[in-house]
């Protein structure tokens, strides 16, 4: 997936480029964008996993009002990522339907 460059009607600014990390990947964004957005662009949409299931779960309701995009962000479990803001150096990890991490 590919950030919107340009648009008819909305005019997206694009701020400081900043690095998180993801699972020990070092992933490239905009200041400004939310961590699911950032993840997205670079190609990760499985956030985690159902608990019954144990099928994989992306983006759902980009509101934060659903668990689906719920991940482990500087050590703190059930984060909702997409609706929260990446900052320069934060680490972003999966983790399960029940907010126990996955294992490296």
């Amino acid at each position: 997936m590919d950030r919107i460059k340009n648009h008819p009607i909305l005019d997206f600014e694009k701020n400081e480029k900043i690095t998180i990390s993801f699972e020990g990947r070092e992933i490239e964004c905009f200041r400004g964008e939310t961590i699911v957005s950032a993840l997205s662009v670079a190609g990760i949409t499985t956030l985690r996993e159902n608990v019954k299931t144990h099928r994989p779960q992306g983006l759902f309701c980009a509101i934060g009002k659903c668990s689906s995009c719920l991940m482990e962000v500087n050590g703190v479990p059930n984060v909702r990522t997409c609706i929260v803001l990446v900052e320069d150096g934060m680490t972003v990890r999966r983790q399960n339907g029940k907010g126990v991490l996955h294992e490296d």
